[in-house]
């Protein structure tokens, strides 16, 4: 199927949230999801050719995000600031999370693309699978652990839930 100019922007413009939440999952900067989002427009409109069926442009936009996203934190690699170097304190408190999406930042990016996908974007586990490239049962474990370390991250001493 021939995709037209305006139809390929209109799709952009109708996920551009998804692929923007996508990537922001996987990366630790509003700036470096945008420029990832960026990429990933880039990259379907080169590739728009290979994209057969036009109710499937949503996974599509989504996983090249992801991958633009992951590509980019490999690129970056492992950046450690001197100043984050002072001495570490003998007993460092455990972080408060005061809400949901605070402590859903701060999982692990292979579980935080998961949640975001499936609680943030109503992807099916099959849709997810499928967008980030990895089978069903990954994809489930994810989000059970994914649920697990949220629960802990947001109980307090008591065991009751934090605000939400």
């Amino acid at each position: 199927m021939e995709w037209t100019r305006e139809e390929f922007a209109a799709a952009v413009a109708e996920h551009s949230r998804s692929m923007y939440r996508a990537a922001r999952a996987v990366l630790d900067s509003d700036a470096d999801a945008q420029d990832a989002v960026a990429q990933a427009v880039l990259q379907g409109w080169q590739s728009l050719d290979a994209l057969r069926d036009k109710a499937a442009v949503r996974p599509w936009l989504v996983r090249i995000a992801v991958n633009c996203a992951y590509a980019q934190r490999r690129r970056q690699g492992r950046v450690v600031y001197l100043d984050d170097l002072a001495q570490e304190p003998a007993a460092p408190e455990p972080p408060r999370y005061d809400g949901l999406w605070e402590a859903v930042s701060a999982l692990p990016p292979d579980r935080r693309a998961a949640v975001v996908l499936f609680y943030y974007e109503d992807m099916g586990v099959e849709e997810i699978a499928r967008c980030l490239g990895i089978p069903r049962g990954t994809v489930k474990s994810r989000l059970s652990r994914a649920r697990k370390q949220l629960k802990e991250m947001l109980c307090d001493e008591e065991g009751s839930y934090g605000t939400v």
